[in-house]
């Protein structure tokens, strides 16, 4: 299958939804984005890895396992983001150490901080692009060109920012758990655990902590 290669567009803060964050990642030919849902920990790693001037008093988890990778001379070559189920995207870090690669499985979140840090390349399949990526502020361009001047408010109703704002508050939704029984939640959590769906397992912990 072919691959497109992506590019960091940037991170969206959720203003309504309490530590949610959506990675926007953008084919760099042609207008599609990819948004992800990911944690605080993961944005605020990314965002330190965008942001060359920023540099935390001590290493983060992805800062200290690239200092490892450098100690021991393992490249990270490229990520894919391989495979899209139930919501969920699924990467790989290929690597290469004497000549010999390896490919490892990651969190996709994981892979995108790490790539930022080795000057990686990201790519995806284009089915898995054709089936979740989004065009952004298109239909807003592309019907109302008169008012162009007039969507320079980065908080317009159709600009990319309340679209990621909608994207968040369905994937809020999604994971709103409050009308499952404590039976259900339990199955669910079981099944999040095996299928390494952290985020989800998180979430249904919490919900049953709450009970």
């Amino acid at each position: 299958m072919s691959l497109i290669k992506l590019t960091v567009s940037g991170i969206s803060y959720s203003h309504t939804q309490n530590g949610a964050y959506a990675l926007i990642l953008e084919e760099e030919v042609g207008s599609r984005k990819l948004p992800i849902v990911i944690g605080a920990f993961e944005a605020q790693s990314i965002a330190i890895a965008i942001e060359d001037d920023i540099r935390p008093p001590r290493p983060l988890t992805h800062d200290l396992f690239k200092s490892l990778a450098d100690r021991y001379s393992i490249v990270i070559k490229e990520v894919i983001i391989n495979r899209l189920l139930d919501g969920i995207f699924y990467s790989s870090l290929v690597c290469e150490r004497d000549g010999i690669e390896e490919v490892i499985d990651a969190r996709t979140s994981d892979a995108i901080a790490l790539a930022i840090r080795f000057y990686a390349p990201i790519y995806t399949y284009k089915d898995i692009m054709d089936r979740a990526g989004i065009i952004l502020n298109a239909e807003a361009e592309e019907e109302e060109p008169q008012e162009e001047e007039d969507n320079s408010n980065p908080y317009s109703g159709n600009d990319i920012a309340s679209q990621v704002e909608q994207f968040l508050e369905e994937e809020a939704k999604a994971n709103d758990f409050s009308s499952y029984s404590k039976g259900e939640l339990e199955k669910m959590l079981n099944e999040a655990l095996i299928n390494e769906d952290y985020e989800k397992a998180a979430l249904l912990r919490d919900e049953l902590n709450k009970r």
